[in-house]
């Protein structure tokens, strides 16, 4: 049987690659080593190729190779043969075979290779997971100048297995650069950090931030062969950010190789040029902004105790202006309008940082971006910068307030300025909006004041990603405050040069740069389905313990979708819909002398399980799910609503009809 060149060589590959992973190469070299050592005569020089297959064969070497490396049949011929069936699930049986990647020779690559990592210490106790059990996995997810990769998934373990490698291109964003090939020079100019993110998920899928790192990947344009070896110690998040949590094995190089490497010197005398450049911008900020803080106090001593925030901690513990975690942020297609971003917001997921002890005390950390994406949720303060970012972008004059809720409890929100003056605020927990009407404590009593929706209390500061102004009105009271941001004796501006000096794109700093949003991976139909097929074993389940038996209504469970459209629509837009259809479909499905009840609920999560104990919990639902009656029918709809980084809204309705016995 010959075989078309191709696959020959897409045969060798195969069979290479087993032979790399099995490391025979190394084990031929060990027996060939013994096999002199103990079988040839001081006489005998010369060992034939029959010599070294028999010392193969009798250790086994051969036969595990033949039984590692398997053959499938033609899957065309296959389906010729048999008819064609239906399936959920399918096993790959094919042989892993690399996949090949386009590389532009005209453009320059940085190959980043991640080989495995070790003293993960957290995970010294961590038994071996056995085949097909669910277990905790570690993801490596980086950014680098716009671009973003994610490992996959790996078990925890002291030692994990990270066998991952990312081609990322190395290319200057302003226009005509890209099109010629740059070289080490050039290349020594880009200070784009690579941003590595480590993220643990647990066995039921929620996330946790372990590490956020920055890769300074120029030391490779001084290597030798453009390769360079890094161990990279990982530190932990928050309060843990001066504790190691692991070493990550990486290896860079350069595509296509370099005509000519920089010294060492030169790469050397270019990191701490830029430090020290960086070092002098922040210290200039740091006297002005101490020096800001003097005359805001001396304008009235009670400031003192107003919410004004200059700086604040990043998950690895380093202080920086708030104006650095702001910017204009392009959603390309993924978003097409302001109140969508802020419905995408609203469902990633809300989560105090961890604090080590009790106290009640809040432990402050801002999450860079790519962090907050990452891990799909964060505290206020990264959903109100993500939102503020956002409309920015959508060209909306957006700043983030900062302030309190009722009982003082510190909050961040998101307020914009209409160019007719009107002032809205936007709640990036929930997405609500409320327009602000100040009240007029000067006016008679008669007068009537408009009543505040919002449940905000005082506020503090308002800041963007080019201005920043301290409340330095008589009260800090949201609804007494008055927006004229023009009017110094009511709103303390910052110098937006002193502001500028520190934040992108004046500042060459340590301020990682922006990633962009990453489309959803989720495919809302199949989820929804699942979750479906879930709840209704879960409610069978549940009736089967109290005795009683279920019965689906199929046609009353579609019936349901209109509604749960409807709800979204209503939370994105703040416009309601298609209500009279449904109510009439329902009249029509259930007879006279019937009774419907129905419950919807939102989760932000996909857990079928989780969402199910959370409707037990309401009394309204429980007599829905455990509904005695004659002729009851049951019904469950889910419907979930993809959002970009794989956030999603999920409704769920439970619903029943039943004959009422007086």
């Amino acid at each position: 049987m010959s075989l078309p060149p191709e696959k020959a060589s897409e045969l060798k590959q195969i069979i290479h690659q087993q032979l790399l992973k099995m490391d025979v190469h190394g084990r031929i070299r060990e027996v060939l080593a013994e096999t002199i050592r103990e079988e040839l005569a001081p006489e005998h020089q010369q060992l034939s190729t029959e010599d070294l297959i028999k010392a193969l064969r009798q250790r086994g070497i051969i036969d595990d190779v033949m039984k590692e490396l398997k053959f499938v049949t033609d899957v065309n011929e296959k389906e010729r043969t048999s008819a064609p069936k239906p399936s959920t699930h399918f096993v790959d049986r094919e042989p892993p075979v690399l996949k090949k990647t386009n590389i532009d020779p005209t453009r320059r690559y940085l190959y980043l290779q991640v080989l495995g990592g070790k003293a993960f210490l957290e995970h010294l106790q961590e038994p071996e997971p056995l085949p097909g059990q669910i277990c905790s996995t570690f993801t490596l997810c980086l950014h680098f100048r716009n671009q973003r990769f994610r490992s996959k998934p790996v078990p925890c373990a002291c030692e994990p297995d990270f066998q991952d490698g990312f081609l990322l291109e190395v290319h200057k964003d302003s226009l005509g650069d890209g099109s010629k090939i740059v070289d080490a020079t050039t290349m020594l100019s880009i200070c784009d950090p690579v941003h590595m993110v480590l993220i643990k998920t647990d066995t039921f899928g929620e996330t946790t931030l372990v590490a956020s790192y920055f890769l300074e990947w120029r030391s490779v344009l001084a290597a030798e062969n453009g390769i360079t070896n890094i161990a990279v110690e990982l530190l932990g998040v928050g309060t843990e950010s001066k504790v190691s949590v692991g070493v990550l094995n990486i290896r860079l190089e350069m595509y296509p190789q370099l005509n000519k490497t920089l010294s060492s010197e030169i790469t050397t005398t270019q990191f701490t040029l830029e430090r020290q450049k960086t070092a002098e911008k922040e210290r200039l900020f740091l006297v002005y902004a101490k020096q800001w803080w003097r005359e805001y106090l001396q304008i009235r001593p009670t400031h003192n105790t107003r919410l004004v925030k200059i700086f604040a901690q990043d998950e690895n513990g380093v202080n920086r202006p708030v104006c650095s975690y702001v910017r204009p942020l392009r959603a390309g297609r993924l978003l097409d309008t302001p109140r969508q971003a802020a419905r995408f917001v609203s469902v990633l997921g809300h989560e105090r940082a961890p604090v080590i002890g009790g106290g009640g005390g809040k432990q402050e950390q801002w999450c860079t971006l790519l962090a907050f994406l990452c891990r799909n949720k964060g505290d206020c303060e990264d959903h109100a910068n993500l939102l503020c970012s956002l409309l920015l972008g959508f060209g909306l004059e957006a700043f983030v307030c900062v302030g309190t809720k009722a009982k003082g409890v510190p909050h961040t929100w998101v307020m914009t300025c209409g160019s007719d003056g009107t002032i809205t605020f936007w709640e990036s927990l929930t997405g609500h909006r409320y327009i602000h009407r100040p009240i007029n404590p000067d006016d008679p009593p008669l007068v009537e004041q408009p009543k505040p929706l919002y449940p905000y209390r005082t506020i503090g500061c308002i800041f963007n990603h080019q201005k920043f102004f301290g409340n330095c009105q008589p009260s800090d009271a949201v609804e007494l405050c008055v927006f004229d941001l023009h009017n110094e004796s009511k709103w303390k501006p910052m110098s937006e040069e002193a502001i500028k000096s520190v934040c992108p794109p004046g500042a060459t700093s340590s301020v990682p740069p922006f990633p962009p949003l990453c489309a959803s991976t989720i495919d809302a139909a199949v989820t929804s389905n699942e979750i479906e097929v879930q709840l209704r074993i879960l409610v069978s389940e549940q009736r089967k313990d109290l005795g009683l038996s279920t019965v689906w209504d199929d046609q009353l469970s579609y019936l349901l979708s209109p509604a749960l459209a409807a709800y979204e629509l209503e939370r994105t837009t703040g416009v309601s819909a298609g209500n009279e259809e449904f109510q009439d479909a329902v009249r029509r499905a259930v007879p006279d002398g019937h009774t419907f009840k129905g419950f919807p609920i939102h989760f932000v999560h996909r857990n079928a399980r989780r969402a199910f104990a959370t409707c037990l919990r309401s009394s309204f639902c429980e007599e829905i799910i455990c509904c005695r009656g004659d002729q009851v029918r049951l019904a469950v709809r889910v419907r979930v609503f993809a959002y970009p980084e794989s956030a999603c809204a999920v409704w769920i309705m439970f619903a029943c009809k039943y004959r009422s016995v007086l």
